[in-house]
């Protein structure tokens, strides 16, 4: 996919209208390049992830130069387009947002999540407005999806978190998000009410209880992610190869369940 690619940012606004988008989420380009040989639509970061692999904690402590590098590296390995996790914008002046954001688009990014967090809603919706701003200005109609961490963090109490999701949403509508994230969200009849009310493409979180992928689409819901799942499954792998190896040095475990160098050398070469 090449930067600033108008085609791709009208392809990844048109996966969100019908049916349920499902994205395992990558964190570099080897990982980008198996999800989409796998047959994936698009691609989309996990923060997280992203931030581990280059020797940050997440929190909005990588540096956006490592930001847009991991951009530059994925939009060359791949052909789908490419949404990412850009936590809360790594700073809170929206000005500062907007120039990352300019950044990201100029490397090939589509699509970025922007989250609340424990900022107010009036922060994000200034940030929301930025980011539509300098893609804008790149030729590119950036689908922000707008995360509110409402549920994940706990922000309200929960007979509240309802109607703080439905009015945190339509105060980013209003901002220009393109979507609505809400982590943590799994019970069914919350996530319907939220998906009925709000005018925008509803996106939850993988997480023990979460409704089926089938059920989720009939109740509304328009995006599903992986979030930093298959990393932390993977770093869990890891380390229990790491430590058995560096116990008794046995070779034969390493290749249990292993993907065959040559099959994954010939997965990176053909791009």
């Amino acid at each position: 996919m090449s930067a600033q690619d108008p085609t791709a940012a009208r392809t990844f606004h048109r996966l969100h209208r019908d049916g349920l988008l499902v994205l395992p989420n990558a964190w570099d380009a080897g990982t980008a390049r198996l999800i989409e040989s796998l047959g994936a639509r698009a691609v989309a970061t996990t923060s997280a992830a992203v931030a581990w692999s280059h020797g940050y904690a997440d929190g909005n402590l990588l540096p956006v130069p490592c930001l847009v590098a991991t951009v530059s590296e994925i939009t060359r390995a791949i052909s789908v387009p490419l949404s990412i996790d850009l936590e809360g914008g790594y700073g809170d002046d929206p000005a500062a947002v907007a120039e990352t954001v300019a950044a990201a688009v100029e490397a090939g990014a589509v699509g970025i999540n922007i989250e609340d967090g424990t900022g107010t809603p009036g922060l994000l919706a200034a940030k929301i407005e930025a980011a539509k701003g300098a893609a804008a200005r790149h030729g590119v109609d950036l689908f922000v999806n707008a995360r509110t961490d409402v549920y994940l963090r706990g922000l309200v109490p929960p007979d509240r978190r309802l109607d703080e999701t439905l009015e945190r949403a339509a105060r980013y509508r209003a901002a220009g998000a393109d979507g609505l994230f809400v982590p943590g969200l799994a019970e069914p009849a919350a996530i319907r009410a939220i998906a009925a009310a709000v005018p925008l493409p509803l996106n939850v979180l993988a997480q023990p209880g979460l409704p089926p992928a089938v059920d989720l689409a009939a109740l509304g819901v328009r995006r599903l992610s992986a979030g930093p799942g298959i990393a932390e499954a993977v770093y869990g792998r890891a380390a229990a190869l790491a430590a058995a190896f560096l116990r008794d040095g046995a070779s034969d475990p390493l290749s249990d369940g292993a993907m065959p160098y040559a099959e994954i050398n010939a997965l990176v070469a053909t791009r």
